[in-house]
């Protein structure tokens, strides 16, 4: 069988040359006899594969000496508990809720200190971002958080929150490295790397070494604590080692390609195709906003649950596969994520608009 259009919001679809490069180092990784899963996580084989991907990834991203790179486990979901057991250092935070994943770091947040919402988007069930200029900051903030991209609803943070003076932090998980980031502008991102970067399993934390500190959180267990993963350079414990050596293959992937600058230029491409598809579709729309449109995550109706529900099917048997929308939009969602081809987004249209003329 050959290999589908895979839409996935995550696990999402990794880059082809990337896995074949991964298959021929399955059995025997550069002349050592073992699988890289075999491969003790204190050699010397893992130890330069972990470098080397920090080394590629400070890179690419342009990350300053003054911030360090942490791979992690635990996903998204253990930073919404990480994070305030760790920067909530007066008790107060302020988040800013634009879909279901701010909700569930708002609500961990809530278990250890006064975090409160600074502005929301659920009166129109997460549609678009709301105005980030002026927010009601509050004085004895610890920082201020949004989830950057929201792959459920297909919005995007375009311009950052005015945050004033007090650290950002990002929960980057589906738009990581998916366009150019200048790191200065946060205190602390994060992202679980099922979706452009690699592998489910393994979640990345870049933090400015000023916000590592020893007076956390006082019952904060040893594994959430950044201190000990950025003394111990993420080995405190095993890490997700062959996600690891995953990613850092995408890292030299996306270097090969030009980088960042290349990606968005690439992923600006994907995206224009179908939404001006959309725009122009008697039977398809899109739901977000236009102005707050993500580039990585496309939801979209027919208005006809039945008709959308028949729409995922067809386009299964046709290689198109996991188009269904999260439950609480419904309809579809396209994940144009990094390693999906032009080729993938331009076939998506195309069935859409044999759909559309059969169904309209």
């Amino acid at each position: 069988m050959s290999r589908v259009y895979n839409f996935s919001a995550g696990p999402a679809v990794l880059p082809e040359e990337v896995l074949r490069e991964a298959a021929t180092e399955m059995l025997d990784y550069r002349g050592t006899g073992m699988s890289v899963m075999e491969m003790s996580h204190r050699s010397e084989g893992f130890q330069q594969i972990l470098h080397q991907a920090e080394a590629d990834l400070r890179e690419l991203v342009g990350i300053p000496k003054e911030y360090r790179v942490l791979f992690l486990q635990g996903g998204a979901s253990t930073q919404f508990s990480m994070i305030p057991m760790n920067l909530m250092h007066n008790g107060a935070a302020d988040y800013i809720l634009t879909g279901q994943w701010a909700k569930k770091a708002f609500a961990e947040a809530k278990r250890y200190g006064d975090a409160e919402s600074a502005a929301s988007s659920a009166d129109k069930n997460f549609t678009y971002i709301p105005d980030c200029s002026d927010l009601p900051i509050r004085e004895n903030a610890d920082y201020v958080y949004i989830c950057e991209n929201n792959t459920i609803y297909g919005t995007k943070f375009h311009q950052l929150p005015n945050t004033k003076g007090k650290a950002l932090v990002s929960d980057m998980s589906s738009c990581f490295l998916s366009e150019p980031v200048d790191v200065e502008r946060y205190g602390l991102l994060f992202a679980c790397a099922q979706k452009n970067v690699g592998p489910a399993g393994v979640t990345i934390v870049i933090i400015r070494e000023d916000l590592i500190r020893e007076d956390i959180y006082a019952a904060a267990p040893t594994m959430l604590r950044y201190k000990i993963h950025a003394e111990h350079g993420s080995l405190y414990n095993t890490p997700p080692a062959y996600g690891i050596y995953i990613c850092g293959k995408v890292f030299q992937w996306m270097k090969e390609r030009g980088g960042l600058s290349a990606m968005e230029t690439h992923n600006r491409r994907k995206a224009a195709v179908l939404y001006d598809f959309l725009d122009h579709s008697r039977l398809f729309r899109g739901t977000a906003v236009a102005k707050d449109r993500s580039l990585m995550n496309v939801p979209f109706v027919t208005g006809d649950a039945a008709l959308d529900a028949q729409f995922v099917r067809e386009a299964e048997e046709a290689g198109l596969v996991n188009l269904k929308g999260h439950r609480s939009v419904g309809g579809m969602r396209a994940s144009l994520y990094n390693a999906m081809p032009l080729a993938g987004v331009e076939r998506l249209t195309d069935f859409m608009a044999e759909f559309e003329r059969k169904n309209g």
